[in-house]
């Protein structure tokens, strides 16, 4: 977390940063903050990745190695006075960050996106709300050399095709993807001896002994992989594994084709079916700081340059 920090220019003195309590290797995010200068508030709540004292305790332990742990709250509620936060992370606990806590910020707080701007979700944020207030959301460029999260991309489809049964090595690969992933997912695959070839939809992919179909695609209204692209699969890549990394998939069409999609437990719609934390801490550390310093930067009157860490949404 220091050397992220560091590695960040991070510096949230002086600001009050409003974000979650979280468990595993999202507990990292309050400590990050408060490592920069900040007084955070970090809002605890049960989740199907442990209970609010689960992640009470991961914080707080954390923070006290740190040496931070006087600049770290836990509440059990989104307080009423926000008026008082420059900065509020777009994270699990807190969303959807809806009008009525809009209402409640600053007007010059920064909603902190804590990914890509491109990689907004609907609902997440009421984007509406935000303009009426003059309130900014501030994305952060994973790909910029001090973040560099893109890079873990690779070693985690690899992950999640070894945890499908999939012997990468040797292995035919079809990447479905559309967007900025693709490269660094291929180069990882190429890297790790795969023969794997991109499409952006199912309708490209020819006929072949297709060992695994991974799934990355920009998630869209309705499913990515959808009846019709089930049907195409069964015709085209019928013994493959199907390994889900990103874009919704109807499973009971996949199903109905005799596929099992992997991870086995769907994701919510529109999220990542596998995380970065699967393969370690570091990619989470390094998206954390990220995150928090391009709202930072944001925060603070910063240009906004398209090499920059920070993006504006």
């Amino acid at each position: 977390m220091r050397e992220a920090v560091q590695r960040c220019s991070l510096d949230l003195g002086g600001t009050a940063v409003l974000t979650e309590a979280a468990t595993g290797a999202y507990a990292v995010t309050a400590p990050i903050a408060a490592l920069a200068g900040a007084q955070v508030t970090a809002l605890a709540r049960d989740s199907r990745y442990g209970s609010a004292r689960d992640a009470e305790y991961a914080v707080m332990e954390l923070a006290s190695a740190a040496g931070v742990a006087e600049r770290v709250r836990i509440v059990q509620a989104v307080p009423q006075d926000l008026s008082g936060y420059g900065i509020v992370t777009n994270s699990g606990h807190l969303r959807p960050i809806d009008a009525a806590m809009i209402t409640r910020l600053p007007g010059n707080a920064v909603i902190a996106l804590m990914f890509e701007a491109w990689e907004l979700r609907e609902g997440d944020i009421d984007i509406d709300a935000c303009r009426a207030r003059g309130i900014r959301i501030a994305a952060v460029n994973e790909r910029h050399a001090a973040v560099d999260v893109f890079s873990y991309l690779g070693p985690l489809s690899l992950h999640a095709l070894q945890d499908a049964g999939v012997a990468c090595y040797g292995g035919r690969v079809a990447l479905l993807c559309d967007n900025a992933f693709g490269p660094y997912i291929l180069r990882s695959l190429s890297n790790n001896g795969v023969e794997a070839a991109v499409f952006t939809e199912v309708t490209a992919m020819p006929q072949s002994a297709w060992d695994a179909v991974l799934v990355a695609l920009h998630p869209h209204a309705k499913p990515r992989i959808d009846a019709a692209a089930a049907a195409r699969l069964a015709s085209v890549a019928a013994d493959a594994a199907i390994v889900q990394i990103w874009g919704d998939i109807d499973r009971t069409a996949l199903a109905a084709h005799g596929f099992e999609a992997w991870p086995p437990q769907a994701p919510r719609t529109g999220h990542m079916a596998v995380l970065m934390s699967d393969i370690g801490p570091e990619a989470v550390v390094r998206l954390q700081a990220g995150g928090l310093a391009a709202a930072s930067r944001v925060w603070r009157g910063d240009p906004v340059t398209p090499d920059g860490i920070a993006e504006l949404v």
